[in-house]
C-alpha cells in the first residue's frame, strides 16, 4: 500500500504548474534553476512545456527548452506539446518547439493530424505534410 503524497509536496507542485499555465516564466525558470525538474509532469503526464505550449506562452516554453526540457514528451492521451500549440492556435509556441526539434508526426493525434483536422494549411505546410 503505498502512502499518501505529502500535502505540501502537492501544493507546491500544483503552484509549479500553475506557474507553468500562466506564464510566469522568472519564477519557473528559478524553481528549475534550483532543481524542479523540466520534464515534470501532472497526474495526466502533462509535463510543464506541454502545459506552458497549450496555453500560450512561449517565453517560458523557450525558458523551459533551454534547461532541458523535452519538447515531444508525450502525456497520459498520446498528445504531445506540439499538439497542443496547434489545437490552440498558438503560431508563436509552435515556431519555438520546432526550432527546437519538436516532431510534428509525433503522438496521437500528431501535430500533422490535429493541423489537418482543423483545415490548418500553412500549418500542414509548415510540417512538410501537404
Amino acid at each position: 500500500m503505498s502512502e499518501a503524497p505529502d500535502p505540501e509536496v502537492v501544493e507546491f507542485a500544483t503552484k509549479i504548474f500553475d506557474l507553468a499555465r500562466q506564464g510566469g516564466t522568472e519564477a519557473l525558470v528559478a524553481y528549475v534553476d534550483a532543481g524542479v525538474p523540466a520534464n515534470l509532469t501532472n497526474d495526466r503526464g502533462d509535463s510543464l512545456v506541454m502545459l506552458a505550449a497549450y496555453h500560450g506562452h512561449a517565453d517560458a516554453v523557450r525558458a523551459l527548452l533551454a534547461r532541458g526540457a523535452e519538447a515531444d514528451r508525450i502525456n497520459d492521451r498520446g498528445q504531445t506539446p506540439l499538439a497542443g500549440a496547434v489545437f490552440k492556435g498558438e503560431q508563436e509556441v509552435i515556431e519555438v518547439l520546432l526550432e527546437a526539434g519538436a516532431d510534428p508526426a509525433a503522438g496521437t493525434p500528431s501535430a500533422v493530424d490535429t493541423a489537418r483536422m482543423f483545415a490548418k494549411g500553412e500549418l500542414l505546410e509548415l510540417f512538410g505534410a501537404h
